[in-house]
């Protein structure tokens, strides 16, 4: 448990949080409650047009900025999101699940519970993005196997193999060049477009 408090407070102290709220007392007392929890945090109002590079946190007051303005500030970024809420209405309620925000503050603010969002909304998005990068490269390994599957049913089709035998000469010449099977596969496919475009034609013959 102590070393899994000691991660979460290393944590907070790299954070680079943006607080974006109107200029009142409740923003005051958020970004010096998070400066004492060692974070570096600035503030903005009204919301900037772009997120600034170096953060990596968003505590944002969504009540009082449209949904298609703060998805414009957030294109191609991912930060962990807390939402700022005043009223638990259908349209803060919709302006949370929208934004998939990771967790809420509610107004007015009580600063006991502010650790325990920001802790939790930083968790949710590096968890998030652990996921997404798996994801992502199970899809390059399924697209991957597709493209030497089709390769393999080529090789078959053009020096009359069975499959085995093609998969080892296609496994073979990945080793003897040193380069991976998906690439060798992808060389087979796309010659095998160009020459399809084309009167010519591959056939056993024309193997060296």
């Amino acid at each position: 448990m102590r070393g899994g408090a000691q991660r979460i407070l290393a944590d907070l102290r790299k954070a680079r949080a943006l607080v974006v709220h109107t200029p009142d007392e409740d923003r005051t007392q958020l970004v010096e409650h998070l400066r004492r929890l060692g974070c570096t945090v600035s503030a903005a109002w009204p919301l900037p047009p772009s997120l600034p590079a170096e953060i990596d946190t968003l505590l944002i007051q969504v009540e009082d900025i449209p949904f298609d303005q703060i998805s414009a500030m957030l294109e191609g970024r991912s930060p962990a999101l807390i939402a700022i809420v005043t009223y638990e209405s259908p349209t803060s309620l919709k302006a949370i699940i929208d934004l998939n925000a990771h967790a809420v503050i509610s107004k007015p603010l009580r600063l006991s519970g502010i650790l325990n969002q920001f802790a939790l909304a930083r968790y949710r998005s590096g968890f998030e993005s652990r996921l997404a990068a798996k994801v992502s490269k199970l899809e390059e390994t399924l697209k991957g196997r597709r493209l030497v599957d089709r390769a393999v049913k080529l090789l078959m089709k053009m020096n009359g193999v069975d499959e085995n035998t093609a998969y080892q000469r296609l496994r073979e010449q990945a080793t003897t060049r040193r380069m991976p099977m998906t690439q060798i596969a992808q060389t087979i496919v796309s010659a095998h477009e160009i020459m399809d475009g084309t009167d010519l034609s591959i056939t056993g013959e024309m193997r060296k």
